[in-house]
């Protein structure tokens, strides 16, 4: 069972954020699992800290199912795992009935992660998940958040002993075969690093190498 409030923030308890805390924590490995709920907790407290008027239920649902699509239940799956995810958390949350503007912004939340420079001028919760998530993988903001909100977080949901790896190796695991999703992104990163055999797309190459004159 899930603590009710860490550092202040509410751990969201309605059937619908169980359920899906269940589908999550049945999918997921341990490690993808606590850093979900730890990217949640960062979110939340970054988001009160910083007075932003947000969705706890909507940012708890994105938080969640944020890497979904790194799980071998996308094996096959060539499209971006973030838009796996995204497509994931709207399913479940189409079958609950959740309106569809709510939908919207988890989608969003989820599938644009991983993308810079752009979450943070959109709705809180779409801000919040980045900016948890990016906390919790490299410790962006780590400095904005007080010693007691740090321990709060990982004594509730601990980092495992060899967290940094285990997530560099999820990342890999979940993208390796499609690496041409990661075009673009700093997920390239994860399969350079990983894999001495892994190119990296030269853009420049490609439109040099176009069919267009000029």
């Amino acid at each position: 069972m899930l603590p009710k409030e860490i550092s202040g923030v509410r751990i969201p308890d309605s059937q619908l954020a169980r359920e899906l805390t269940q589908l999550v924590r049945d999918t997921e490995s341990e490690l993808l699992y606590h850093h979900s709920l730890r990217t949640y907790c960062w979110g939340a407290i970054a988001g009160r800290r910083t007075k932003l008027v947000f969705d706890p239920e909507l940012l708890y649902a994105a938080s969640m199912f944020h890497d979904i699509g790194l799980t071998a239940r996308y094996e096959a799956s060539q499209l971006r795992f973030e838009v796996d995810g995204a497509n994931a958390a709207r399913d479940f949350l189409r079958s609950h009935g959740i309106s569809e503007a709510d939908i919207e912004t988890v989608w969003n939340a989820v599938a644009l992660h991983t993308t810079p420079g752009i979450p943070q001028f959109m709705r809180p919760e779409i801000a919040l998940v980045q900016a948890g998530a990016g906390m919790d993988v490299a410790g962006r903001g780590f400095d904005q958040f007080t010693e007691a909100e740090r321990q709060a977080v990982l004594s509730a949901f601990p980092r495992e002993a060899h967290f940094k790896s285990g997530i560099i190796d999820a990342f890999y695991q979940g993208m390796k075969h499609r690496p041409d999703s990661t075009i673009g992104t700093f997920n390239d990163d994860f399969l350079a690093h990983k894999d001495p055999h892994f190119h990296r797309v030269d853009m420049c190459a490609v439109i040099h190498a176009s069919r267009w004159h000029g």
